[in-house]
């Protein structure tokens, strides 16, 4: 199968998605190439499905403090399998919308695992890593997102060790659980597993959890946190994560020595990394760093940055799904035109 298009797009994430919207509109036969359900990260395991469960917590946590109001509930109960149900039927919902609007928009859905093979050439391959197709492009869009990044040396089994896409499916609030990272994905689920019963301990190397956020919105969550009963220690580095039969334990030091912290479940949120892996980007020469792709040193809040220019072809990567990347798509479009 042999194909041509204005835009391939790989990768069917918000980034992906939207940007293949409006090429459609703008003209641009587009096609775009996902291994998975569209709305990547973001509609699937990401953004929708916790803050879905994030507003689940803030519901009990108001009933389990209504008396304030005058309200008593004896014998308060949640059903944690519908909590977790309902979560992902308001992530399938999205993902359902997506897809209607690939087909609104006349945009091919390709299955698989794009690798560019040229500056104007598309391989797909099945998970067998089998060609099932070959896509020839004017353009080419790559948004393939990224995942939770790992521990070096740390064994994750997706029961005990987790990332944040297991954390979305537990059967049930563990007893206890120790929180590596203390960003927005470490703080959201940290809140989210208290709030139904499970002690909590966040551990985060830098001064403040949320690091990058304004110093008042640390400190005041931080207060929060703390008076509601999750543990938070900072400045304290996670050395290393053993896991057992029955519990998973970490060693920590801090600047007054060391201690050992035991819990029945670990979740890893230490940020993401680029998927970048199977590209095919080495073979035309785009420049890898640090588990990303290396781009100009333009203000970051220019999308789409030009890698790589051979034949008129141009390769592109987003590194955020902000309004440039129509304007991009505009003007190449307005340029097919003329």
């Amino acid at each position: 199968m042999i194909k041509n298009y204005d835009l391939v797009v790989i990768g069917g994430g918000p980034g992906g998605y939207v940007a293949a919207i409006r090429a459609s509109q703008c003209g641009m036969k587009t096609a775009i190439v996902e291994k998975a359900t569209l709305g990547g990260v973001c509609l699937n395991w990401g953004c929708i499905p916790t803050k879905a469960l994030l507003k689940s917590a803030e519901q009990m946590a108001f009933l389990n403090e209504a008396s304030k109001w005058g309200f008593n509930f004896e014998n308060l109960k949640f059903d944690f399998t519908n909590i977790i149900q309902r979560s992902r039927s308001i992530a399938e919902e999205n993902t359902r919308g997506v897809d209607f609007l690939m087909k609104k928009n006349k945009i091919d859905v390709i299955r698989g695992t794009g690798t560019i093979t040229d500056t104007a050439t598309v391989s797909v391959n099945d998970s067998k890593g089998r060609e099932i197709g070959r896509l020839m492009a004017k353009h080419i869009i790559i948004a393939t997102g990224g995942r939770a990044r790992m521990i070096p040396g740390v064994k994750f089994d997706g029961k005990r060790i987790i990332t944040s896409k297991e954390a979305l499916f537990l059967k049930k609030p563990p007893r206890s659980m120790m929180i590596i990272g203390a960003g927005s994905i470490g703080v959201e689920f940290g809140y989210f597993y208290h709030t139904f019963g499970t002690k909590v301990t966040i551990v985060e190397m830098m001064p403040h959890i949320l690091p990058t956020a304004d110093s008042e919105i640390s400190s005041t969550l931080k207060r929060i946190f703390e008076k509601s009963g999750i543990v938070i220690d900072t400045e304290t580095r996670v050395e290393s994560v053993k896991l057992a039969k029955t519990k998973v334990t970490a060693k920590l030091s801090d600047s007054k020595g060391g201690k050992d912290i035991d819990a029945d479940c670990c979740l890893v949120a230490i940020g993401v990394q680029g998927n970048i892996e199977g590209l095919g980007l080495e073979k035309i020469g785009v420049k890898l760093e640090k588990n990303t792709i290396a781009t100009d040193k333009l203000p970051m809040w220019r999308v789409f940055m030009p890698l790589v220019t051979w034949q008129g072809s141009r390769v592109w990567h987003i590194s955020h799904p902000m309004k440039p990347s129509f304007v991009w798509i505009k003007s190449q479009a307005r340029r097919q035109r003329e």
